[in-house]
């Protein structure tokens, strides 16, 4: 079997691979041992099938670790595009430290949970009763400065293709963008510059499936985050275009030498 898969929503119609459901992980050793790729796995399963059956796992590792959790992306964002992310503060949920950045941030900021998606777990921070309540659902503190825009751009990456890339504006809620959300997908034409960032963001951290989220503030890009499992419903072509591309990717990426990874166990 060349390929073995755990989200047949997303593999659907992929030849040669064996769908599995997630529990199924234990039964199929041998089978994932020898698999060339083992596709979307649940986070849970990660550690277990790259360190246990040194299995080669789409979407990469990093793509995994750094869209797990908001924190980590943002600190590798601020490490590879400085001036690209926008200010962000994180801190350890404490009286003092609350105090230290209602104080040190200009209104209205924008606070995030650490894990969360579609939208969900954001805040616009505008009087200090929003604050008290953002603080009291939240274990460590991160906030981000609040640019001054009504739409953001999604930029979904396979591999090292732009798959697509059109403008989500603001829904009629007000502050939030995301589709999920009620925003509205418009395919004006986007900046190259924003394209750029979301390349050089993948290339640098290794991220080969992701939808970034990039802001404009004049010809200025800004990231915001990356989704690992980006919604499909605004593709053009649906889930048909990155369905391709993830074939694409894979088949041009079959030698072990194209790979950062560890070696891999075959089964005996």
């Amino acid at each position: 079997m060349a390929w073995i898969s755990f989200d047949i929503f997303r593999t659907l119609g992929f030849p040669d691979t064996l769908q599995l459901k997630p529990g199924e992980v234990f039964r199929h050793r041998d089978e994932i041992s020898a698999a060339d790729w083992v596709l979307f796995p649940e986070y849970w399963q990660v550690n277990a099938l790259t360190y246990g059956l040194k299995a080669r796992i789409f979407p990469s590792e990093a793509s995994y670790r750094l869209g797990h959790n908001k924190i980590e992306m943002t600190r590798a964002f601020e490490m590879v595009a400085p001036a690209q992310t926008p200010h962000t503060v994180i801190r350890a949920n404490t009286a003092e430290n609350a105090d230290a950045v209602w104080e040190d941030m200009l209104l209205p900021f924008v606070a995030k949970l650490p894990k969360a998606a579609q939208g969900c777990g954001v805040w616009l921070i505008q009087q200090r009763d929003d604050w008290r309540a953002y603080l009291a659902r939240t274990e460590v503190i991160y906030v981000q400065e609040y640019l001054p825009i009504d739409r953001d751009i999604r930029i979904v990456v396979v591999g090292d293709e732009v798959v697509s890339a059109y403008w989500r504006l603001q829904s009629d809620q007000g502050f939030y963008n995301n589709i999920a959300k009620g925003g509205a997908a418009d395919y004006s034409p986007v900046p190259q510059v924003a394209i750029d960032l979301a390349l050089h963001l993948a290339r640098s951290l290794d991220i080969n499936h992701a939808g970034f989220d990039i802001a404009m503030v004049g010809n200025h890009p800004y990231v915001l985050e990356f989704n690992r499992l980006f919604g499909n419903q605004a593709i053009p072509g649906g889930e048909r275009a990155p369905r391709e591309a993830i074939q694409r990717y894979l088949l041009s990426a079959s030698q072990p030498s194209d790979f950062p990874s560890r070696p891999r166990r075959r089964a005996a």
